[in-house]
């Protein structure tokens, strides 16, 4: 089987490079020019590279051409919600132009290659914000840019999959973490902030945003596991959550994260940290995914708080 994995100058790029190569995958992987892929990881892999810049539908054509995928990984976005705010003409540009140049480039294809849509369980927003797990039968409501322009991604895919027939299958990834995560997404943050505290480049204070609000947080290798899967026995049209079915609030990850930096840490509110719109509650209900593909969350909330907190401890020379 041979994959393309477009946007994989991000995050999750290359744990999704280790996963498919790890079953035997041959992986072709995409990034901007400026861009550098991380693997993380003991395992060896093997796969080439092209820059691509989304924008341009024929540099998406020519790539397709190339490579003939059997498989498409649209990693590429701009996924900070918080960015979104200030850039929205660029989240939209990049989230949904994208989107369609990658369609459009594939619908004039001869073969029919498999699409996964990387959406975000940010798209639910407000219909998430209730007292048991939300279902991808729920109708979203979503709360940010971000959100909207992910929400225009899921259903421009199953537009197409209606009209032209094409194989796609939309993932809501719900928050994901791990080493290498950016520290503008809150548990990299953290973490960045008391590694700076235990090796003394900063003052015993870490300062935080909205506590109280619950996220299901899923180790980036558990997520790259279930793309892998939906991509091998996924329902074509379907939209799946990926998650661990289990939220957890920010103050408590936070007091996990002091608790194994084994380090006196102050915390302090700073209210530039708010966003202007916060949905309180978010927990994924993954039945549909389990059910379907037969994937299990492996590691636990404190492996990976462990990992992030090793990983910028390394950092700090």
């Amino acid at each position: 089987m041979k994959a393309l994995v477009i946007g994989a100058g991000g995050f999750v790029g290359g744990y999704l490079i280790s996963e498919l190569c790890s079953r035997n995958w041959e992986v072709c992987a995409t990034k901007l020019p400026h861009e550098k892929i991380n693997i993380y990881g003991k395992n060896a892999v093997s796969y080439s590279t092209a820059d691509l810049d989304i924008l341009d539908e024929a540099a998406i054509a020519r790539l397709l051409g190339e490579f003939q995928p059997d498989c498409i990984f649209h990693l590429a976005a701009q996924s900070s919600v918080a960015l979104s705010w200030k850039k929205p003409a660029l989240t939209a540009d990049i989230n949904i132009k994208g989107c369609i140049n990658l369609l459009e480039a594939v619908r004039n294809m001869a073969s029919s290659p498999r699409i996964l849509f990387i959406g975000s369980s940010e798209e639910y927003g407000y219909a998430a914000n209730r007292p048991e797990p939300v279902d991808e039968t729920v109708r979203p409501d979503p709360a940010n840019i971000y959100a909207i322009t992910k929400l225009a991604q899921n259903m421009i895919g199953e537009l197409y999959c209606k009209a032209y027939g094409m194989d796609i299958i939309s993932v809501r990834a719900f928050n994901h973490i791990g080493a290498g995560q950016l520290p503008q997404f809150v548990v990299a943050d953290f973490c960045k902030q008391a590694a700076e505290i235990k090796a003394g480049k900063r003052e015993p204070v870490i300062h935080v945003g909205n506590l109280s609000a619950k996220r299901d947080f899923t180790d980036v290798r558990d997520i790259v596991r279930a793309y892998a899967e939906l991509a091998e026995k996924g329902r074509s049209g379907e939209t799946y959550n990926v998650g661990s079915g289990h939220a957890v609030s920010i103050q408590s990850i936070l007091d996990k994260i002091i608790e194994l930096s084994g380090t006196e840490i102050k915390v302090e509110v700073d209210k530039e940290r708010f966003r202007p719109v916060d949905v309180p509650f978010v927990e994924a209900d993954v039945s549909k995914l389990k059910n379907d593909t037969g994937w299990e969350r492996k590691l636990t909330l404190e492996e990976s708080l462990e990992d992030i907190l090793q990983f910028f401890a390394g950092q700090q020379g």
